[in-house]
């Protein structure tokens, strides 16, 4: 930090296990990449390579050793992942992340329907060898998936040996644990927080309306994904009371009284 102040929250440092920071990378360059890592590395966690952009992105391989190299984790969209799963080409997948260097690998459903148990049984598998995210909720509008099915699913996930479970909503913010209004749909969240441990989801919160809503009520260290490459700073500034929205979060009561005197 540039200027060390009193009463900040103590922020996880890396390499870190939750306090994550994922970010979507839909295609930038390597230029664009190389401006991220140098404007804030420290404070990104993992980059996902969006949906397939990877395929036709210049210079991936190049990109992904770039983020390596700054310590942050690379993997490539659910949504190629699961277009080779629907056509029956894992194999030519694993090879594909294999020949970029990827040991991180996102397993999802949310654009297609599957038997939940063999979701459980690719995950198992490819845990053998690339750490595993797996995302739970679909992509499209108007399914709705009832509290206790989210909660079954990420558990179990969880313990075919997926290191996060993320929470779907998209880059847009409008399905999964959101509304289509964009507004954090609560009584989901709160009924999967009861019964699986907040450090092992990924909260997908593309608008910053959204980031604020996790952060004051999961706290500053609270898994946040899907944030695009020109909101890490500000991100981290909402994590931190550096910003209006969270700016008395974290200060004494008396500070608080008088400033609103």
């Amino acid at each position: 930090m540039n200027l060390q102040l009193s009463h900040l929250p103590n922020r996880e440092k890396k390499t870190r296990e939750f306090g994550l920071t994922m970010v979507m990378d839909k295609g930038i360059s390597l230029r664009q990449a190389e401006d991220m890592i140098d404007g804030g590395a420290e404070y990104i966690d993992l980059v996902k390579l969006g949906f397939g952009t990877s395929v036709f992105s210049s210079n991936v391989k190049e990109k992904v050793k770039l983020y390596q190299n700054a310590g942050i984790k690379v993997y490539v969209g659910g949504t190629l992942f699961e277009a080779c799963w629907v056509r029956g080409e894992l194999d030519k997948y694993r090879k594909y992340i294999d020949g970029l260097g990827i040991d991180t690998v996102e397993v999802s459903d949310g654009s297609m329907s599957v038997d939940h148990g063999e979701k459980c049984k690719v995950i198992t598998d490819f845990a053998k060898n690339y750490r595993v995210l797996s995302e739970v909720g679909s992509k499209e509008e108007g399914i709705l998936i009832s509290p206790t099915r989210w909660i079954k699913m990420m558990q179990n996930e969880l313990a075919a040996g997926s290191w996060k479970v993320i929470a779907e909503a998209r880059e847009s913010g409008t399905v999964g644990i959101y509304r289509p209004s964009g507004q954090a749909h609560v009584v989901l969240i709160n009924k999967i927080l009861s019964k699986v441990n907040g450090n092992d989801i990924i909260w997908e919160a593309p608008k910053k309306a959204q980031q604020v809503y996790f952060i004051k009520s999961l706290g500053h260290n609270v898994n946040l994904g899907n944030i695009a490459e020109n909101e890490v700073i500000p991100l981290e500034c909402l994590r931190s009371g550096l910003r209006g929205d969270t700016f008395f979060d974290y200060l004494p009561e008396d500070i608080v009284s008088k400033s609103k005197a």
